[in-house]
């Protein structure tokens, strides 16, 4: 850890130590979650005790979304990984990992899951001040340099508790806290202005997308036109479908005589696959879709496709470090294809799967997964790539219509909505390439389709250079956040008072107490055994505390009381005679006793 530290130089009265170092019992007071088949979801109810997972811990705040739910008797069950007040929760699986919030004084008390670390600090810590400075780059840096696994990266509880950071004297800390707290406030002002920016922008694009296709963007232009009858363009797209699939029948005739020339030598080439007749939208659906103009039809997809397949399965095998792309869900981003991290795939020459070559005009669709129904428009050529069996090739008989149905798609109204409406499945939501077939789609003269497009086209750009703006200010305020909490801990946020007890007085002070926390708990002797034959069946928590000269094992006083069938009426009694009872920790146990 030491060469991740060694650029900051501290100032006088500070030190470095280590996260153990400012808890009183570091293998008590630092663990991580219960193993994975101790908290399972079947555990999880609708109420009880709050369970902090992952997604609610983010860098300096809790995320107080979908919070889940055990029984007090589970939570009892898992009491060394509880939560408090006061306590903090760090992430260790993620990217990124070791991110940082306090308890929120909303929950009292709680549980964490195995992904997390519960660090309980002692007195020489303020904790505002621990949480700013787990989250701050010197230590955000040698959690880099622990962390293992590239999928799902994660950290060892074990190098977590040698994890240095700097420690100033306590009155100090408390300064540094209330500075960074006002600097980061102003920050958070600016960085909601600007998420709301966002936000608007994404709301602003919906309202231009349903304009365009509930007609009123081109309203004034399609006034001013002499449009032909839109069954005229319908019908002239059924005619080249045919007359494209009767020339590649005359092909494959052509080839499988070539073939059969040779002796027939190799694979005989494959008939093509017959066109899908399309079914006539029924009145009934067609009456409940949106508005379109009159000018306009509602057709099925499959009217404007020539050919639509996914990828074929099994091209593990064919992975590769260089040859051509293969496009999975993950590289189709909000829309649009992203080649970057894209896999490669070295194919055969009679690999039947080259049939979902991606062209220049074609659409892409996700059809499995989280980011099912995302679109990309392959507007310009592109090398040579293939679709993986989660994605869907679109080709269209008349590929001028893709740009029109790339925006189409992207509509939460129109057909994002009703792509949307199509999906199924829970755990992995699936769209089938009979649902791309039967999804209704607007039909309107390539003239006017083109006027949209050119429009929203327009609109995209100055979209575009006010997101980019934003997301230049959102990271410029990140940058700044970083360069406040090197600032607050290279000592030069606040003044230093010569008069404070230095942080390695402090350090020296917490090491006498946990060396008298420690001494007390080897004195203790083992909880007695139940004692039925002294006590009856309708004890009170009072009662056996004060039949007993030594101090108990809460589970076994929870065992012999009246509660034993309920742990919830265990938990407020023990509430009411909260005063009266010390909680004595002992390893991983809590020993109860009555304050004398």
């Amino acid at each position: 850890m030491r060469e991740q530290i060694e650029n900051y130089s501290l100032p006088k009265g500070w030190i470095w130590v280590s996260l153990s170092d400012v808890v009183l019992n570091p293998k008590v007071d630092l663990v991580d979650g219960p193993f994975g088949s101790n908290l399972k979801s079947d555990d999880y109810t609708s109420e009880g005790i709050p369970v902090f997972r992952i997604q609610n811990i983010k860098a300096g705040y809790f995320l107080d979304k979908n919070i889940q739910y055990i029984s007090a008797e589970k939570a009892l069950e898992l009491e060394r990984h509880s939560f408090k007040q006061g306590d903090v929760i760090i992430t260790k699986l993620g990217e990124p990992l070791g991110l940082a919030c306090k308890v929120p004084a909303k929950y009292s008390s709680g549980v964490i899951v195995a992904d997390l670390i519960r660090l309980r600090p002692s007195n020489i810590i303020d904790v505002d001040y621990l949480v700013s400075v787990i989250n701050s780059k010197v230590v955000q840096n040698q959690f880099k340099k622990i962390t293992k696994g590239t999928t799902r990266a994660r950290v060892n509880l074990t190098l977590v508790r040698d994890i240095r950071i700097p420690l100033a004297p306590l009155n100090e800390q408390i300064l540094i806290a209330q500075k960074i707290a006002h600097f980061s406030n102003e920050i958070e002002k600016n960085e909601n202005i600007l998420n709301r920016t966002e936000r608007n922008l994404t709301i602003y694009w919906q309202s231009i997308l349903k304009e365009a296709f509930n007609g009123k963007l081109t309203e004034k232009w399609r006034n001013n036109k002499n449009l032909a009858p839109i069954n005229e363009l319908l019908n002239n797209i059924g005619h080249k479908k045919i007359s494209r699939y009767n020339k590649e029948l005359e092909n494959w005739k052509n080839d499988v005589k070539e073939w059969a020339g040779k002796n027939k030598a190799g694979k005989k080439p494959k008939k093509p696959s017959t066109l899908v007749e399309s079914q006539i939208l029924n009145k009934e659906l067609e009456f409940n879709l949106p508005a379109i103009p009159q000018t306009w039809k509602w057709i099925r997809n499959n009217d404007l496709l020539y050919y639509l397949t996914s990828g074929s399965r099994d091209w593990k095998k064919f992975y590769s470090s260089e040859g051509a792309y293969f496009i999975r869900t993950q590289d189709i981003k909000t829309n649009f294809l992203e080649l970057e991290n894209a896999a490669f795939v070295n194919l055969p020459e009679d690999t039947e799967g080259k049939r979902s070559l991606v062209e220049k005009g074609d659409l892409l669709m996700t059809i499995t997964g989280a980011n099912v129904g995302k679109i990309a428009f392959i507007e310009h050529n592109i090398p040579e790539s293939y679709v993986s069996q989660s994605v869907a090739l679109l080709k269209l008989v008349d590929k001028n219509f893709s740009p029109f149905l790339h925006l189409y798609f992207q509509s939460f109204v129109y057909g994002g909505k009703l792509i949307e409406d199509l999906v199924y499945g829970v755990g992995r939501p699936v769209l089938s390439l009979e649902n791309i077939r039967d999804v209704p789609v607007p039909l309107c003269q390539l003239e006017e389709q083109n006027e949209i497009v050119a429009i929203i086209k327009e609109q995209a750009i100055e979209i575009k250079k006010i997101k980019y703006l934003t997301s230049k200010c959102l990271f410029q305020y990140a940058v700044l956040r970083q360069s406040l909490l090197q600032k607050a801990f290279e000592g030069n946020l606040t003044e230093q008072n010569e008069n404070d007890n230095s942080a390695s007085e402090l350090v020296k002070e917490l090491q006498n107490k946990r060396k008298e926390h420690l001494e007390k708990l080897n004195k203790q002797i083992k909880p007695i055994k139940k004692k039925a034959s002294k006590m009856g069946k309708e004890n009170t928590i009072e009662e056996i505390l004060k039949s007993s000269d030594k101090p108990l094992n809460a589970k076994e006083v929870w065992q012999l009381s009246k509660h034993k069938n309920n742990i919830e009426d265990f938990y407020k009694e023990l509430k009411v005679i909260q005063e009266k009872v010390k909680v004595i920790t002992k390893g991983t146990d809590s020993l109860l006793t009555l304050i004398k």
